[in-house]
């Protein structure tokens, strides 16, 4: 299945996803060494996000986040893409100079769309992003 969105980072990445329904914050929700989400009211709470598609609805806060993606991109403990239902603009920066390409604005429900394990695809140069798998 292929959806269109809008493009927030530019960018190609392929992978198996990992989907949260709750508000993300990669300022004290993850941590940056391994990339496993360490809050404990998150629904993926000891799962990793690095190198994976991290969908997730938006982010909840602080500015530092986007340096935490940054930190995470160098480290290699980011996700190779990010999809949100609405990027706001913490995300939207962090990902832009970490260079992970972002969308949002799916034409689909994305939680309805892509469930964790699925390979998904996210052209945000072309702006779609395609799942394969139940």
């Amino acid at each position: 299945m292929r959806v269109k969105g809008r493009i927030i980072s530019k960018g190609v990445a392929e992978g198996e996803a990992i989907v949260s329904r709750r508000k993300f914050s990669f300022l004290g929700d993850v941590d940056v060494d391994s990339g496993i989400v360490v809050a404990e009211d998150s629904d993926i709470c000891g799962e990793s996000i690095a190198g994976k598609i991290f969908v997730f609805p938006t982010g909840r806060g602080s500015t530092v986040g986007t340096y935490v993606l940054l930190r995470m991109k160098k480290k290699g403990t980011a996700p190779k893409a990010i999809i949100n239902v609405e990027t706001e603009p913490i995300i939207a920066v962090g990902a832009i100079i970490a260079e992970i390409p972002l969308m949002d604005k799916l034409e689909g429900d994305p939680f309805k769309i892509i469930k964790s394990g699925n390979r998904v695809k996210v052209d945000a140069i072309n702006g779609w992003v395609e799942v394969h798998g139940d």
